[in-house]
Parts: C-alpha cells; sequence; structure tokens
C-alpha cells in the first residue's frame, strides 16, 4: 500500500496541470510543423480550446454556494468531461469567427491524451483515490486526510486516476503511432474520444465520485448520453469505408 504525499495540495495539482498543458502545446507547435502545416489561425484555434475548456471545466460549481467569481475560479470543483466539451465548443466556434474550414481532430486529439497523462498526475498525488479495493492493497489515507477529502481511512482505495494515466498515455503512444494510418482527417479524434468515453464509464465505479441515480454518477449519466451518438460516429469511421469498396466493385 502506498499513501497520499500531497492530499488537497492546490498548488501540487497545479503544477502538474500547467505541466500537461505546456507538454500538449509544444506536441501541438511539432505536429503541426511536421504535417507542414502554417496557418497561423490553428494557434487561435488552440487559444479558443484552452480558454473555453478552462472555462467548462468549472461548470460543474454548485451554484447555490454563495462565492465570489474568484473563489469560482480557483476553489471551484472542475470536471475533465465538462473541460473537453467546452474545448470542443470553443475549437467550433473558433473556426466559425475566424473562417478555418479544415478538420483539426487528428491534431487536438494526441496532443489532449499527452496533457490528461500528465495532468492526472497530479490528481493521483492530491484527490481522493476511489473505492476500497477489497484487499490489501491500494492507496491509504491518513485520519486527517479521509477528513479531509471525504474517504475512508487505513485501507486500500483504487488508485482510479493511475488507471486513467495508462489509458492516456497508451493512447497517445498509439495515435502517435498510427497517427499517418487513419482513412479521413478526424477520425483519429473521433475513436480517441469514444475510447476514453467508454473507459471512463467504465472506471467510475471505482472513482469513489457521489452517486447521483441507480448507483452511477453524473458523469457516468452524462456518457450515457452521448454514448449512441459517438457510437454512431465511430461506425461511420469503419464503415464508409467498407462500403466505399463495395461501391468500387459494383462499378
Amino acid at each position: 500500500m502506498i499513501g497520499l504525499p500531497f492530499a488537497g495540495n492546490g498548488l501540487v495539482h497545479g503544477i502538474f496541470m500547467g505541466v500537461g498543458i505546456a507538454a500538449a502545446l509544444i506536441f501541438y507547435a511539432f505536429e503541426t510543423r511536421r504535417r507542414g502545416l502554417t496557418d497561423a489561425r490553428l494557434w487561435t484555434l488552440a487559444g479558443f480550446a484552452l480558454a473555453f475548456g478552462a472555462v467548462g471545466s468549472r461548470f460543474t460549481w454548485d451554484f447555490t454556494r454563495q462565492a465570489s467569481p474568484a473563489q469560482w475560479w480557483f476553489d471551484g470543483d472542475r470536471s475533465i468531461l465538462a473541460g473537453l466539451v467546452g474545448a470542443w465548443i470553443g475549437v467550433h466556434l473558433g473556426k466559425r469567427l475566424i473562417g478555418y474550414r479544415e478538420s483539426t481532430g487528428d491534431l487536438f486529439a494526441p496532443a489532449i491524451a499527452l496533457a490528461m497523462s500528465l495532468g492526472r498526475i497530479g490528481c493521483l498525488l492530491t484527490e481522493l483515490p476511489g473505492t476500497p479495493t477489497g484487499g490489501s492493497w491500494g492507496m491509504v489515507l491518513t485520519p486527517a486526510q479521509a477528513a479531509l477529502l471525504g474517504g475512508p481511512a487505513a485501507i486500500g482505495l483504487h488508485p482510479s486516476f493511475a488507471y486513467e494515466i495508462v489509458f492516456h498515455a497508451t493512447a497517445f503512444a498509439l495515435m502517435v503511432r498510427y497517427r499517418d494510418r487513419v482513412r479521413r482527417t478526424g477520425d483519429l479524434f473521433i475513436c480517441y474520444v469514444a475510447a476514453y468515453a467508454l473507459f471512463r464509464f467504465g472506471v467510475e465505479f471505482v472513482r469513489g465520485n457521489e452517486e447521483l441515480w441507480l448507483g452511477m454518477s453524473r458523469p457516468q449519466w452524462f456518457l450515457l448520453a452521448v454514448l449512441p451518438l459517438l457510437a454512431w460516429r465511430v461506425w461511420r469511421v469503419f464503415a464508409r469505408p467498407v462500403a466505399a469498396k463495395l461501391e468500387g466493385r459494383a462499378v
């Protein structure tokens, strides 16, 4: 068993978030150069993604609390899923405003996975790890940490953020390895988001988040709502090439 070295430490959490964002921007710069993309508007879109993602991630705050805008921004609850939705909205809004029409999903997908794999280290070191493992392994909270984070003390808890770090690091490696083999631009992003949605739905069972209804958390109900759309988009990724081949044979 291992402990939680920086329970509730916002500075440590923020540092790793910053490292993740910086790494994503460096990779984004490298990838645009590798692909020979010199349009400066791509950096405008990156700015829209960061800004809207940051604001979107804060929309899990309980607005019934009496809090100033500064408290909402610095101390409010944050949601990765809401942040991803916000970033997606930001990119599409930015495209409309600046008149950029090309797909950018394949640029953003590996960068997001890299940012997530590093940023989640901050979560692993500072936040409630997860639910009890039921065995003699896991992360253990002291009584003081348990009181601070709202979890049980002195028992092994699932290191759910470590599971997520492994997922995103693996996704990043796979996307970098196969990024030039996708048939159409945007397919990489669709597959990554769909895979993360499925993974996140499953890992929520050991995350320890508050149950909303029928034993499932708010993120799980949100994912249930969007999974049909993602399934349809993934089906199009794999079905359309087959359909094209059949049409070619018919001709």
